[in-house]
């Protein structure tokens, strides 16, 4: 039945009873049981446990944060490399990297550069994180998504 109380199947007024003598709330548990599950505790105390529980679930989860490298279609290698480097900074971290490469004006001509350059940068990241969406075309841009090991 709750604090201080030993368990028993009483008549709802009896329980309303005990719950007052001992200055606490009768709280019912499980409606749909047969008969129904209460228990007398402090309402009040339960709410503010249940809140912190829920805080402290909220803070235990990991915070996703995606950070995104732009590339183009004719990316040459010096620049790729300084991406690169960015990227692994970035999976270190712990964070996920979106690449993509972004098609202006006719340069959409060039899809395959583009899902070369990148494959080229999940491969070269393969130990650093795994590739966790192969690159799919969004309108102008191709984008892949890398995730930390």
């Amino acid at each position: 039945m709750g604090e201080n109380v030993e368990t028993a199947i009483l008549p709802l007024r009896d329980a309303i009873r005990v719950a007052e003598e001992l200055e606490l709330d009768l709280v019912e548990i499980s409606p749909t049981a047969n008969p129904p599950v209460c228990r007398v505790m402090d309402y009040k105390k339960f709410l503010y446990e249940q809140k912190k529980k829920q805080k402290e679930m909220k803070a235990k989860s990991a915070k996703v944060v995606i950070k995104e490298i732009r590339l183009g279609p004719n990316t040459d290698d010096h620049d790729f490399d300084f991406k690169l480097k960015h990227a692994q900074k970035f999976l270190e971290e712990g964070a996920k990297v979106k690449v993509d490469v972004f098609f202006k004006g006719r340069s959409i001509i060039y899809k395959e550069k583009g899902e070369i350059i990148l494959l080229k940068f999940a491969q070269e990241l393969e130990s650093y994180g795994k590739l966790e969406q192969m690159p799919r075309l969004e309108g102008k841009r191709m984008i892949i998504i890398i995730a930390p090991k």
